[in-house]
């Protein structure tokens, strides 16, 4: 089997994952070992935040991490975990729709067959979105170039109304089908998690709705029983993660004692997890 055919088969089998009703659970990852233990716990794919992967690599998220860098932590995500894996690739690390279909080649290149793509400025601390048109644009250069290799690329579109208060139900559909329109698979609406907007959303967009997740959001089979399709933990689990970090350092340091250490895994189970071949 050619590497072309291995990551078509595995862009098929992701895209097969998104079933309303039946949702796709994302506890995404960082580096090799979150989604090692992302895999072992029964992921049956593996997603990058791509917060918890910038600041892994010293830097804030919003558009500030190079396009190489996070490749290459996707490219050894990638090639740690034997599931199919989707890139958080922000904007696309990129000012116009030839840059994002250069990013989504690096995305097929370093292994991955999902992207989230999203629809938010950040230039200048800008707290507004895209323009429908010009987003709509970047999709379909990423629907484009990665169609022109082969692969079935999952394009989840990411619609920040609710993230940022630029919207509601009605302006999420209108960006959600011109999204649609233009090639993405699915669509990503951080933010909206009170089960009747759930629903309005589900209803109204012709595609799997992917929901972000966290301690006040609904249980996810509540959500799967509203019809989404894919469920998220976005950055969650990285916050948590360095959360037990400064916890355990300011004991180390304040009281000399080891505590929060207590409860941490094993120091032969996670060194035998990379040890092992993909």
């Amino acid at each position: 089997m050619t590497n072309e055919n291995t990551l078509r088969d595995r862009a098929q089998a992701f895209r097969a994952l998104h079933v309303p009703g039946r949702p796709l659970v994302l506890p995404n990852a960082w580096d090799a070992m979150s989604a090692r233990l992302a895999e072992g716990a029964g992921a049956a794919a593996v997603a990058t935040t791509s917060a918890g992967l910038a600041w892994s690599l010293g830097a804030a998220d919003g558009d500030r991490l190079e396009r190489d860098r996070a490749l290459d932590a996707v490219a050894r995500i990638a090639a740690t975990v034997r599931v199919p894996v989707s890139a958080d690739i922000e904007s696309g690390y990129a000012k116009d729709p030839a840059g994002v279909a250069g990013t989504v080649r690096a995305v097929l290149a370093a292994g991955a067959v999902g992207i989230n793509i999203e629809d938010a400025l950040y230039e200048e601390g800008s707290g507004a979105l895209r323009p429908v048109a010009e987003q709509a644009e970047r999709i379909a250069a990423a629907r484009e170039a990665a169609d022109a290799q082969g692969v079935p690329l999952f394009v989840n579109a990411r619609i920040d109304t609710f993230l940022r208060g630029a919207g509601g139900v009605d302006a999420t559909l209108e960006r959600a089908a011109a999204f649609r329109a233009a090639g993405a698979d699915g669509i990503f609406v951080p933010g909206a998690v009170d089960p009747e907007t759930v629903r309005a959303l589900v209803e109204g967009i012709d595609g799997p709705l992917n929901v972000l997740v966290g301690p006040d959001a609904p249980s996810v089979a509540e959500l799967a029983a509203l019809g989404v399709a894919r469920v998220s933990a976005g950055s969650g689990l990285a916050e948590a993660a360095y959360a037990v970090v400064r916890r355990a350092a300011r004991e180390l340091l304040d009281a000399g004692t080891y505590e929060a250490q207590a409860q941490g895994l094993d120091y032969g189970e996670l060194n035998t997890l990379l040890a092992r071949e993909r």
